[in-house]
């Protein structure tokens, strides 16, 4: 088995807090100090217009524990994340966010969860927090509904203080907008082991949220993409070949049923006006879902055409990194 160097990796995606991190660096190298842990500080920074590049590369001279990474652009909070979790190379990871919202203090109870060995993952629970209704409304509703389509019980998925043992980051991919998801899909990758702690939310000190409304919206559409794409991903035919089979069974069998009524009117019934097949309404439901039917699972068949010979690869360019970040 692979041997680790240090006992936690502190992953900090972060976009224009400047003045935060010097603050946040502080508290956390207090804090493994005070427990004479081993450890790096990995801190993705997202595309910032700000002076978050220079302070992290002033922090990361003054400690070499402190490693940055840069983004030539904004890529999002998941391709922060997903960069930190290649690049980390401690036994336990934790993720935070960069505003002080997140409290250091929280890191060797979050620790002993995961070496304790009950735990692959646990998630954050922020349950006093300081925001308006306009956003903790919507949250809820966020995380019932994510309880219900993962069937994991947390209060608060897009907390972002969580802990992690190492085989959990280097194993999951995380793209797109999904980083609010990383319990859900730990889960579907086999890490089922769970758990949950209190955590503090501290009010914003500097600067303003990053995120609006839009992003609950956003929300719920990922939840549906991520509970499709971790079903079905590595067989689509049985989605698409299963709705083109149903959808292309009942137009043969509309047709079928026509065919069979004008046969009966004309040599049984002896009916002496016949309406031709094309002139009922059925026939054209019939034709929509029969080619509908041939659609889905053509679909089907190119989904799993795409899964045998894909070969996915991250497109998140890193234009610069701290010397520490190198070694």
């Amino acid at each position: 088995m692979e041997s680790r160097l240090i006992q936690i990796s502190v992953i900090i995606p972060l976009l224009n807090e400047e003045e935060s991190l010097p603050e946040l660096c502080e508290w956390i190298e207090s804090v493994m100090k005070k427990n004479h842990y081993t450890y790096e500080v990995l801190m993705i920074d997202d595309g910032s217009t700000d002076r978050s590049w220079e302070v992290i590369q002033q922090l990361s001279r003054k400690n070499p524990a402190i490693k940055g990474y840069r983004f030539n652009r904004n890529y999002g909070k998941s391709a922060a994340l997903q960069t930190g979790f290649q690049k980390c190379c401690g036994e336990v990871v934790i993720t935070m966010d960069a505003d002080l919202q997140d409290s250091p203090d929280e890191i060797p109870e979050l620790y002993n969860m995961i070496m304790s060995g009950r735990y692959d993952l646990v998630s954050g629970w922020k349950k006093k927090r300081y925001d308006p209704l306009s956003k903790t409304i919507p949250t809820k509703l966020f995380n019932w509904a994510t309880r219900i389509m993962s069937g994991i019980k947390l209060h608060d998925f897009n907390c972002g203080l969580k802990a992690y043992h190492h085989r959990v980051v280097k194993n999951i991919e995380v793209y797109g907008e999904m980083h609010r998801y990383i319990p859900f899909i730990a889960k579907w990758y086999g890490f089922k082991k769970i758990g949950e702690k209190v955590v503090q939310h501290r009010p914003r000190k500097y600067g303003t949220s990053k995120f609006g409304l839009e992003r609950f919206i956003n929300g719920f559409l990922d939840l549906l993409s991520i509970t499709f794409v971790h079903k079905f991903k590595k067989k689509p035919m049985h989605f698409f070949g299963t709705l083109g089979t149903l959808s292309f069974l009942l137009g043969f069998s509309l047709v079928t049923w026509l065919i069979v009524e004008k046969v009966y009117n004309i040599y049984w019934a002896k009916t002496p006006i016949h309406r031709d097949i094309t002139e009922h309404t059925f026939f054209y439901i019939a034709l929509t879902a029969t080619v509908i039917g041939v659609q889905l699972f053509l679909a089907g068949f190119l989904g799993e055409m795409m899964v045998i010979y894909s070969d996915k690869k991250n497109d998140y360019i890193i234009s610069d990194t701290t010397p520490s970040a190198q070694s």
